[in-house]
């Protein structure tokens, strides 16, 4: 786990739905997953610089709050995570975007698009199913991209259209989520609900929640997000002592905040 992006997934777990947290919480949290005080102002400082995090005060009390831009992403990495699943009509959302150009950006573009469930039939060529198509183009207008947007149903066999998803990659990754054991303590539920939620989240580029009718025969990943849950409220209460020293809305450490 490296700070920067640890420090995403503490916005995302435990300060969601309010948008900033002060300094004090936030280093507070990363000492307890092993990063240094210097190593999490340093982390927040380049966060600031690419436009990530803003700093703020509130008289003698320092915050950082997340960007709109990465607040969005907060945003859809929640739903992908905690939304149930919207019943599909069998149909598959076909992208074609113009751009981006530059390898850089056309690369965290298609990031972004496996972040909302996409895969690639072929460079350029998005397709998803059961996929957000409001999202979808707000991603499209973050970049100033325009595209060509079809919904079809596919005619051939499904495993024409699950070449264009990592799978198997998921799957892998599926095996190695879950810790041995369950720690007791706050301290030790803390640190296994973050980085259990860290790695979950991390997973969202490989596996695009494809409906159930589409999956192959005995993918891990329906029943490891049914375990996910289950754990993640079973860490959350053992936590609890914990986070309720933080000064942050416990609204925003409930398992049910949206």
């Amino acid at each position: 786990m490296r700070a920067r992006s640890t420090l995403f997934t503490i916005f995302l777990e435990y300060v969601y739905p309010e948008r900033r947290a002060p300094v004090r919480d936030l280093i507070a949290m990363m000492e307890v997953l092993g990063f240094s005080e210097a190593a999490v102002r340093a982390a927040l400082s380049r966060s600031a610089k690419r436009g990530w995090v803003e700093p703020r005060r509130l008289g003698r009390l320092a915050y950082y709050a997340l960007s709109d831009r990465v607040y969005w992403q907060v945003r859809q990495v929640r739903k992908r995570l905690y939304d149930p699943p919207s019943p599909w009509d069998g149909r598959f959302l076909l992208v074609l975007p113009e751009g981006p150009k530059e390898r850089g950006e056309r690369e965290r573009f298609r990031r972004e698009m496996a972040l909302l469930g996409y895969g690639s039939l072929q460079s350029g060529v998005y397709l998803g199913a059961g996929v957000d198509p409001a999202a979808t183009r707000e991603l499209l207008a973050f970049y100033g991209l325009s595209a060509t947007l079809f919904r079809a149903e596919h005619l051939g066999a499904k495993e024409e259209v699950l070449r264009a998803f990592l799978l198997e990659e998921a799957s892998a990754h599926y095996q190695a989520l879950f810790p041995q054991g369950v720690p007791e303590d706050p301290l030790g539920a803390f640190q296994a609900l973050t980085r259990l939620v860290h790695e979950m989240r991390k997973l969202l580029f490989l596996d695009p929640l494809l409906p159930p009718e589409l999956l192959p025969p005995n993918f891990p990943g329906l029943a490891a997000r049914e375990r996910f849950l289950a754990l993640r409220e079973v860490l959350y209460r053992r936590a609890e002592p914990f986070l309720k020293e933080l000064s942050l809305p416990f609204s925003a450490l409930s398992p049910q905040a949206r």
